[in-house]
C-alpha cells in the first residue's frame, strides 16, 4: 500500500514560492542549506540558493514534504488538485495568506478558494 511522501509543485518562482508555503502551513520550513547542500549545488553551476531548481519545503516528523521544482512555462489552466489548510479562525487566516501575496478567488458559506503568488488554487476551512 503506497504513503504519501511529498507534495510536488512545478513552478517559475521556486525560492519565493517555498516561503510563502513554509509560511502557509504550521510547522514547516524551508529545508536549510548546508555546506554539503551548497557545494552540491554549486556542480550544478548554482551559485545562489535563490537559484536552486529544486526547493525543498520540510515539516514535522512523518508529514508529507513539498517540493518546488523549476519549470520553464506558466500555469495556464485550473489545477486540478488542490491542498486544503484548515485554521481556528478561518477570516483571520484567509487576511494573513492575502497579505503574505494570495489573492481570494471566491468565498463559500464554509470555506473560502486561495491562489499562491503563482496562481495555484487552495482552500482555508474552519476548525
Amino acid at each position: 500500500m503506497a504513503r504519501l511522501h511529498d507534495v510536488v509543485f512545478d513552478c517559475r518562482h521556486l525560492a519565493s514560492l517555498a516561503r510563502f508555503w513554509a509560511l502557509v502551513l504550521d510547522g514547516y520550513e524551508v529545508a536549510p542549506y548546508d555546506d554539503e547542500e551548497l557545494a552540491r549545488l554549486r556542480t550544478l553551476g548554482v551559485h545562489d540558493p535563490e537559484d536552486d531548481p529544486s526547493v525543498l519545503v520540510e515539516g514535522p516528523a512523518g508529514a508529507p514534504r513539498l517540493f518546488f521544482n523549476a519549470v520553464p512555462e506558466p500555469r495556464t489552466v485550473k489545477n486540478r488538485v488542490h491542498l486544503d489548510v484548515r485554521a481556528p479562525d478561518r477570516d483571520a487566516e484567509v487576511a494573513r495568506l492575502v497579505a503574505a501575496g494570495a489573492s481570494e478567488v471566491g468565498r463559500h458559506e464554509d470555506w473560502v478558494v486561495l491562489a499562491d503568488p503563482e496562481g495555484n488554487e487552495f482552500c482555508v476551512f474552519p476548525e
